[in-house]
């Protein structure tokens, strides 16, 4: 047998080397993981330097995004389940006196707010279900996280989604499906303040800005 390709006792790593390299390899994998995994796929940035990055935008993003699928999920098998408390409250709704279903006099409203980076705000309508209204809505620099949605108080429902995204400039009817408030929430994701401003016409008897 060949033994001139074994190497000798003097050529293999000691063991000090080997549980150096290994220390060296866990410290990389932390700094890899607080620094990028992190701030990236769930928006927490102990050290800053996600944001400095752009990382901790996308993980925010992707955090709210996650949230907003599991609500949706969970209101649609709320929905589908035939003994769902939402859906009695529901069809109770539709049985009520035409007199509690009367159109509001149509009126005009427009509002101008200012964001700074990463803060967000919400307006909602106070709308019967049935009742429409106009809108339009723009920021003065960049795009705006938005998601149009309603809830009621009075049927339970917290959270119904219309539609969601980013734009500079939205436009349309909204249609509430139910009695409660509709409307939209606006998130600047840029890294300056923006102006929103607002502008509806149609049915609806109150109109509300949270911040």
């Amino acid at each position: 047998m060949n033994n001139n390709n074994i190497p000798s006792n003097n050529e293999l790593p000691s063991v000090a080397k080997l549980i150096k390299s290994t220390i060296i390899a866990i410290t990389l994998a932390a700094i890899i993981l607080v620094t990028g995994v992190l701030p990236a796929e769930y928006g927490i940035d102990p050290t800053g330097v996600g944001n400095l990055l752009g990382l901790s935008k996308m993980g925010e993003i992707k955090v709210s995004l996650a949230q907003e699928a599991a609500a949706d999920k969970t209101l649609a098998k709320a929905k589908s389940s035939p003994d769902s408390k939402d859906s009695e409250l529901v069809a109770k709704s539709v049985e009520k006196p035409v007199e509690t279903l009367q159109k509001a006099p149509v009126r005009t409203d427009k509002m101008t707010f200012s964001l700074r980076p990463n803060e967000g705000t919400e307006v909602k309508l106070k709308m019967n279900k049935g009742e429409q209204v106009n809108y339009v809505w723009w920021t003065s620099n960049g795009r705006a996280n938005f998601d149009a949605h309603s809830d009621s108080k009075k049927l339970q429902i917290n959270y119904r989604s219309y539609s969601k995204g980013s734009a500079d400039r939205k436009e349309g009817i909204m249609e509430a499906e139910f009695d409660g408030r509709h409307g939209w929430f606006w998130r600047n994701r840029t890294a300056e303040t923006m102006t929103i401003t607002l502008q509806v016409e149609g049915a609806y008897s109150d109109i509300k800005q949270d911040v």
